[in-house]
């Protein structure tokens, strides 16, 4: 994308009513810009990442073996009456009446519609496990919504369920859904802690919340500092193996870590030597519940088993932020100059600065670029707008794509070009040809870039 034809509506200076960093670089790097309190219209490369993590998520919850599908963000009222949630669940439902005069909600969450599909369609033990899951927007009414997109009344939500013949199989399903979380956060370069937590309003015996360490966190947090040396890493987990699954469940929450509202101090200081306590801050990015028969229960979601009777199945249910997410990562990855985005979900691969758009050998040495970066399968934004050295280096510093390749006419009379680490700042001078085989090999885990080939060479000699 060549940036004097996109839009990216950058601004200088910070919005009054953004407090936190994630708030005051979303707005002011063109991410998004409210449409009311609460409510967020996502512009061009806020919505792009946003799509990025989608994705991410999809990928990890199919790879766990689990099936999308799409639910209606109105629900009817009906259903909720049916599991006694319709009056429990607090101002927070935005409730409403459709022009029958019928009861309806915009979706704070959806246990009972999939419950509803469920049982309408499923009543053979031979057909479970089952886990369903959509990639939905949902409505909280919030009292004060704020902090941008981490509180906001309307956010993009994954929202999972699975059902199980037995309560061991679905805490299998659990430990399935920890697992697949683990890989989710790691591959958007986050390092999200697994922490006992309270269920709320949803329900359930077993809880597990993932937390970002930030210092703008809602949540305060005590853990073992042993916990942050953690990685999934490029491990291969067969989902159906309950004891592969298990053992990776244990040795990330055999370690103390809760929030406030679950920690026991007696518990802390017994269970963590003093050296390696920690008491920090963190944003809730997911979480992850097993609530047993409570819904099937109410609303009839039953299957027969083996020895044909009826029997509830067993349910959990799984979430993710995904709109939240971009504020967490923004607030785990940034400087005071912009964001710094992870390779794994940046909206452009790499920044391209033309220094002097008009010159010739500066225009061809940057399409060139382009071109062959683009025929990696990669996607570099270039900065080919008429303004100032200074004015383009401090977009790309604050848009925060990890990596730059600054062209100038001096630097190519020497037949380089700079390439800039936007999470270190240091740079290096290298040929063009140089500049594209390094960010392919940074990108190739990310795209599968082959880098067996060639790389392209398109007009890099008519400069030099």
């Amino acid at each position: 994308m060549r940036l004097s034809r996109y839009f990216l509506p950058v601004l200088k200076e910070t919005p009054s009513e953004a407090k936190i960093v994630s708030h005051r670089y979303m707005l002011r790097a063109g991410l998004i810009k409210q449409a009311s309190a609460g409510i967020y219209s996502w512009l061009p490369m806020g919505f792009k990442i946003l799509r990025k993590l989608e994705n991410i998520v999809h990928q990890e919850q199919q790879r766990a073996g689990h099936i999308p599908m799409l639910m209606p963000t109105l629900q009817t009222a009906d259903l909720w009456r049916e599991s006694g949630r319709y009056d429990a669940y607090g101002p927070e439902m935005l409730r409403m009446k459709d022009r029958h005069d019928r009861d309806m909600l915009f979706s704070p969450t959806a246990e009972e519609m999939f419950t509803d599909v469920f049982r309408s369609n499923v009543t053979s033990y031979k057909d479970l496990p089952l886990t369903l899951y959509q990639i939905q927007w949902k409505f909280r009414d919030e009292i004060r919504p704020r902090f941008g997109v981490m509180r906001g009344r309307e956010f993009f939500m994954k929202d999972g369920y699975n059902f199980d013949l037995t309560k061991e199989d679905a805490l299998h399903a659990y430990n399935r859904h920890l697992v697949s979380y683990l890989r989710t956060y790691e591959r958007m370069g986050l390092q999200a802690i697994p922490m006992r937590a309270d269920s709320g309003p949803i329900g359930g015996d077993y809880t597990h919340e993932f937390l970002v360490l930030a210092e703008t966190g809602e949540s305060e947090v005590f853990y073992d500092s042993q916990i942050t040396d953690l990685t999934f890493g490029d491990r291969e987990i067969d989902y159906d193996d309950v004891a592969q699954c298990q053992a990776v469940l244990e040795e990330f929450t055999s370690r103390y870590a809760r929030t406030d509202e679950t920690h026991v101090e007696d518990e802390f200081t017994a269970q963590v030597p003093e050296d390696r306590r920690r008491v920090a801050r963190g944003i809730e990015v997911g979480q992850i519940f097993y609530f047993g028969t409570q819904y099937s229960d109410k609303m009839g979601a039953m299957v027969t088993d083996e020895n044909g009777v009826r029997v509830p199945v067993h349910m959990g249910s799984h979430g993710i932020g995904v709109s939240r997410l971009l504020g967490a990562i923004i607030e785990a990855s940034h400087d005071d100059k912009g964001i710094i985005w992870p390779e794994g979900v940046t909206p452009f691969h790499c920044g391209i600065v033309n220094l002097k758009p008009g010159v010739a050998e500066a225009d061809e040495a940057c399409d060139a670029l382009y071109k062959s970066i683009t025929a990696l399968g990669l996607e570099p934004l270039l900065d080919d707008r008429k303004d100032s050295a200074g004015a383009k280096f401090a977009t790309m510093d604050l848009i925060g794509l990890p990596w730059r390749i600054t062209v100038g006419p001096r630097g190519l009379k020497n037949g380089v070009v700079e390439v800039t680490c936007r999470r270190t700042g240091e740079s290096e001078e290298m040929t063009p040809e140089m500049a594209v085989e390094k960010i392919a090999r940074i990108y190739g885990p990310h795209v599968g870039a082959d880098l067996t080939q060639p790389m392209p060479q398109r007009a890099f000699h008519t400069w030099m």
